[in-house]
Formats: structure tokens, sequence, C-alpha cells
């Protein structure tokens, strides 16, 4: 008594067959996010530097470039007429500095700003306010919207003034 060869391979065909029915594939493509970030640090100075002198000094508690862009928190800027530019946040995008969030301006003659957001654009050495701000120099008091202020000028133009001047009696 033995077993025939033909019902071991029925039993075989049916198990193949039962089994592969049994089998799900995978046909998703999984995606993968790409990692993009260049760069990370924490409590780090830059220095920008030409042949001649130092041009700019940039502070920062912790950054990261991704992307070509580069956010920094808690932010301190200066330049030769800069004294500070100070932000909560800013982001280089270009030759472009975007602030946020508690921004104070100082220049090296006693003026002095303060708004939630700005932009600086370093190849022209303008500060474009586009929040609300509270500008002094001394007991002068300027308030307004918006206000463009060449650095290296000193020159300012604002939108929708209120201000209190002081002048010398003559």
């Amino acid at each position: 008594m033995g077993v025939r060869i033909e019902i071991v391979l029925l039993f075989s065909i049916v198990g193949i067959v039962v089994g592969a029915f049994n089998v799900k594939l995978n046909t998703e493509v999984k995606s993968y996010v790409k990692f993009s970030k260049e760069l990370e640090f924490t409590h780090t100075t830059f220095r920008e530097v030409d042949v001649k002198h130092l041009q700019a000094i940039a502070y920062g508690t912790h950054g990261v470039r991704d992307n070509s862009i580069l956010t920094i928190a808690d932010f301190v800027y200066s330049t030769e007429v800069i004294e500070s530019l100070v932000a909560k946040k800013a982001t280089y995008i270009g030759d472009t500095i975007y602030l946020e969030g508690d921004v104070v301006f100082d220049n090296n003659t006693g003026y002095s700003c303060k708004t939630e957001q700005a932009e600086y654009d370093e190849s022209t050495e303008i500060l474009n306010i586009t929040a609300p701000y509270v500008a002094t120099r001394g007991r002068n008091i300027v308030l307004g919207d918006t206000m463009m202020y060449n650095t290296r000028k000193e020159e300012a133009y604002g939108t929708v003034i209120d201000a209190v001047f002081y002048t010398q009696k003559k």
C-alpha cells in the first residue's frame, strides 16, 4: 500500500495555488522624506569679512540651514553703522534678513526703533519696517505703520506718522 504519486502531486499543486492566493503583494510605493538640513548650530557667532575689514557680526542661540535658507533664533546683528539689530527669529534668504518678534534696531548715533517685523537688505543697507513701530532719538518720538530706513545715509521714510520733536530755542 503505497501513496500514489498522483495524489502527492495533486495536494502539492492545491497547496501552491491556495498559498499563492493568500499571499498579498505590497504594490505600494513607499515615500521617503528626503533629508535636506544642511547645517545646524547652537550659540554661534558669524563674522562676515572682506579683504580689508570686518563687515558684519551675527550671533544666534540656535540656527538651521535648510534648502539654502538660514533661520536663526535669538538673533543679534551689528555692522559698522548698526550698533545692534535684535530679533527673536531671523531668516536669511539671499542678501535679505527677515526679522520677526521683538525687533529692536539701534544705530551708532542714538537712533532706536522697536517693532514686531522688519526686513534688512545687506546689499543696499536698507531696513524696511513692515509693522507698526516706535522710533526714538533722545526725547524725540516717532510712531508709524511702516518705515524704510537707509542705515548708511540715515534717511527714513514712513507712513501714517505721529511724532513729537523737541527743537532748540533760538
